[in-house]
């Protein structure tokens, strides 16, 4: 018989329907329906009175505004958030999970390009990155054209990637926190994919000049070029394809090499959530990067707003006071910017994950801290920052898929692994991106466009750790060229948003 609903912990007073259910279903002895039942929507294991607890992942989700029936089903409508807990004075290092006891890496090298310095790239590109927003509409004809006319001669590179981004001009260049896009934009540079060749093109009047992105040595005409230095079109395009033919023809002698898992950095990062991403998609690329974790590598997971409910639970893997005060401060910095902006941390959940089962940003967080697996948070970054550590990092960014992507692109990382249970087409151009789904139901409809179903999780035919090797497997493939995920196919690629909480004048 096929399953009818999944119940996470013991002490959980709801189930989620694994499809979806008609009014008068038993679905276990006692437990009968009392309304239809959308799929990945809870139902109610007892009578709940007004006021009384709603718990799931063996959490209080929130507080029943009326009376609940036991077979009822429960929605967004029907509960009152609680508090997000304190971060001050968490504990720490009370769930550390040491590394012998996660699950072995059934391999332990991937083909990589080796850089000077930092972590590997999975892709050898040449990066072309603006100054301002103004360069852009130049930089991405010159870009196809690179493609068509240059590109063909060089066999060894894989692509060129016109960064280009709503940021460098009309800013508030001085100001506070002014700090956190040009950090990302100075990392986006360097990116482990784009070798260490450096190209950058700039308009001529903008604030963010080169000297806020580059170091004295690097501002060279070999790496930067001034569209305004350039009488008209025909010349201003022959620079940047003559620049351009010089990087290619050093990011061409460039080749993969079998190397360590130590030398791989990677995301994680869910999107389109809905109720089964905590119990399918989200636990199994935890197995997987517990798998990543053991072998030396470096796995990253981000999202502010989607652990702030869980961040005690966060705090316990922090194996010392120094990570758990950089944790509290990330928290602390988020919840003063959304105060700020006049809304709460349940403006988060979508109309699209409400219809998929979650009630709330704590129900939200519960499922999307799954995702960072077991293992210890060895360190804590602010957004767009580098690691220093290898293992599990914490590194503090917007929720928004479309803005916490380019962040991890900023702190470095070779790919994504992102894990849907709504869908959608999100892509990077940098580093590729692993689409992962929670249902089988979503990969039967984009068959073509998601790359691994964890959906016989939900249903009870796999387990976690099966589909956790299968996207540890799938990472190294993809990171070693070996593979290339569906969004790398179409090229569905999104703008590099970077992630500006400084005023624009």
């Amino acid at each position: 018989m096929a399953r009818l609903y999944v119940k996470i912990k013991d002490q959980d007073n709801v189930v989620v329907a694994v499809q979806d259910l008609k009014a008068g279903t038993e679905i276990m002895e006692g437990l009968v329906t009392n309304q239809d039942i959308p799929q990945a929507h809870k139902i109610a294991l007892c009578d709940i009175p007004a006021g009384g607890e709603i718990i799931r992942y063996g959490v209080v989700l929130g507080y029943a505004i009326n009376d609940i029936k036991k077979g009822d089903w429960i929605n967004e409508h029907m509960l009152d958030l609680p508090q997000s807990p304190s971060v001050d004075d968490m504990e720490y290092g009370t769930n550390l999970v040491p590394v012998e006891d996660l699950p072995m890496p059934t391999r332990t090298t991937w083909m990589g390009y080796r850089n000077a310095e930092g972590p590997a790239g999975t892709r050898n590109l040449l990066g072309i990155v603006t100054t301002v927003q103004c360069a852009a509409g130049v930089l991405k004809v010159a870009v196809e054209r690179i493609k068509k006319e240059l590109l063909p001669k060089y066999p060894n590179v894989d692509g060129v990637v016109a960064v280009t981004h709503p940021y460098g001009c009309g800013v508030a260049i001085n100001a506070p926190l002014a700090y956190i896009p040009i950090r990302a934009i100075t990392n986006v540079i360097r990116h482990p994919n784009f070798g260490g060749e450096i190209m950058v093109v700039g308009l001529g009047c903008e604030k963010l000049t080169y000297d806020r992105v580059l170091p004295p040595e690097d501002i060279t005409p070999e790496n930067v070029l001034t569209l305004q230095d350039y009488a008209g079109h025909d010349a201003m395009m022959n620079a940047i394809l003559e620049m351009a033919d010089k990087k290619l023809q050093k990011l061409n002698k460039r080749t993969r090499e079998e190397l360590p898992l130590s030398d791989l950095l990677i995301g994680m990062q869910c999107g389109g959530s809905d109720a089964f991403s905590g119990i399918s998609a989200n636990p199994s690329a935890g197995y997987a990067a517990d798998m990543l974790v053991r072998g030396g590598a470096t796995v990253m997971f981000s999202e502010v707003t989607e652990v702030r409910d869980g961040v005690h639970m966060l705090a316990a893997r922090c194996p010392d006071a120094h990570t758990r005060d950089r944790l509290a401060e990330e928290m602390k910095w988020y919840d003063k910017y959304l105060a700020e902006g006049g809304v709460g941390r349940d403006a988060n959940p979508t109309p699209g994950n409400k219809a998929g089962g979650l009630a709330n940003i704590v129900e939200k967080a519960m499922g999307s801290i799954a995702k960072s697996g077991t293992s210890q948070i060895v360190e804590v970054l602010s957004p767009a920052q580098k690691p220093t550590k290898h293992g599990l990092i914490y590194a503090a960014t917007p929720a928004s898929d479309i803005v916490c992507g380019p962040s991890q692109v900023a702190s470095g990382i070779g790919l994504q692994v992102f894990m849907t249970g709504r869908g959608t087409p999100y892509g990077l151009d940098i580093s590729p991106v692993i689409k992962v789904c929670s249902r089988n139901e979503l990969k039967n409809h984009w068959f073509d466009m998601i790359d691994i179903s964890a959906g016989d999780v939900a249903t009870g035919e796999k387990t976690i750790a099966d589909v956790g090797q299968q996207i540890f497997d799938m990472i190294l493939d993809v990171a070693s060229g070996i593979k290339q995920p569906y969004s790398d196919q179409y090229g569905f690629h999104n703008d590099m948003c970077i992630f500006n909480p400084a005023p624009i004048t």
